[in-house]
């Protein structure tokens, strides 16, 4: 995961939790870990250990990365929504995130001022360890160094007002992110990872990874034909059925709510959504994505 030292001048570094749940061993600075992050995943981490309380986490999430995100990546999540009498197509649909709405596990999310509340999205989040121009889908899976679970909260509203969905994907701190879990540790997400959403205790999402319709290794390649992936791009998969604005009568998460995504082997990112009088609060104006230090589980 990220962490910022209260004490000093590291800046941003990545880090893992120690032997002790309360203690933290630092892995290297950010930079420095997305340049090899092979490397430093493979081996004990080699740096100090200091107390957790005395870190700040944030995302370990590179200033100039590419978050891509898959929508409608789960066919019982497309025949939920607007697209349930259309054809799927041959590509996925892909919108982008700025690194600046990431946030971390425990962070409040705020609700926009203009939105009647906002919508829960649980997913996984593949992260590119490796440059990729052209490449295969077998080269772009084999460049994937970990995985987290995450959460696309939504802003419903502003996401209709377009026919680009960008601007209700990045509200402040609405892409809650969790700790970066070696794919060693992780397989392949065809062996079907359980994925849970749960808003206050009770289960709203229940599916498994093998259901995606498009896989990670086919979608980065696909992206690396047009562009260059880059170590610390992150892919977010798509979200399974069982969202709020598809029930009857819709259901948003309103503030006072507890939402978690729980995903097998990678985890449970859980947060509290509160109003936009706090939208500037804990974790608010000061951007995580640009001042972070990180942590691996």
């Amino acid at each position: 995961m990220g962490v910022r030292r209260a004490q000093g001048d590291s800046g941003v570094e990545v880090a893992t939790l120690a032997e002790q749940d309360d203690e933290i061993t630092v892995i290297a600075p950010l930079a420095d870990f997305w340049a090899d992050p092979t490397r430093y995943l493979s081996r004990p981490p080699a740096g100090p250990t200091v107390p957790a309380a005395s870190v700040e986490r944030v995302p370990p999430v590179l200033p100039g990365a590419r978050v891509f995100c898959i929508g409608l990546n789960y066919y019982a999540h497309a025949a939920e929504g607007s697209f349930r009498d259309q054809e799927l197509p041959p590509y996925p649909t892909l919108f982008a995130r700025w690194p600046q709405s990431l946030t971390v596990d425990g962070a409040e999310v705020p609700v926009p001022s203009n939105e009647e509340g906002l919508d829960w999205e649980g997913e996984v989040v593949a992260w590119v360890g490796a440059p990729l121009v052209d490449a295969s889908p077998e080269e772009a899976l084999a460049s994937v160094v970990g995985y987290s679970a995450f959460n696309d909260l939504t802003s419903r509203r502003a996401q209709k007002l377009t026919s680009q969905w960008i601007l209700g994907k990045n509200g402040d701190r609405s892409g809650p992110l969790g700790p970066l879990v070696p794919v060693a540790e992780v397989g392949d997400l065809k062996q079907g990872l359980r994925l849970r959403t749960r808003v206050n205790g009770e289960t709203m999402q229940d599916a498994t990874t093998d259901q995606m319709i498009y896989a990670v290794g086919d979608t980065l390649s696909l992206i690396s034909h047009t562009l260059t992936l880059r170590p610390g791009d992150l892919l977010a998969t798509g979200t399974p059925a069982g969202v709020g604005y598809s029930r009857t009568p819709p259901q948003l998460l309103q503030p006072g709510d507890t939402v978690e995504v729980e995903v097998e082997r990678l985890g449970t990112v859980r947060n509290t959504v509160v109003g936009n009088d706090r939208r500037s609060g804990p974790g608010g104006l000061r951007s995580h994505a640009d001042q972070p230090e990180a942590l691996t589980p």
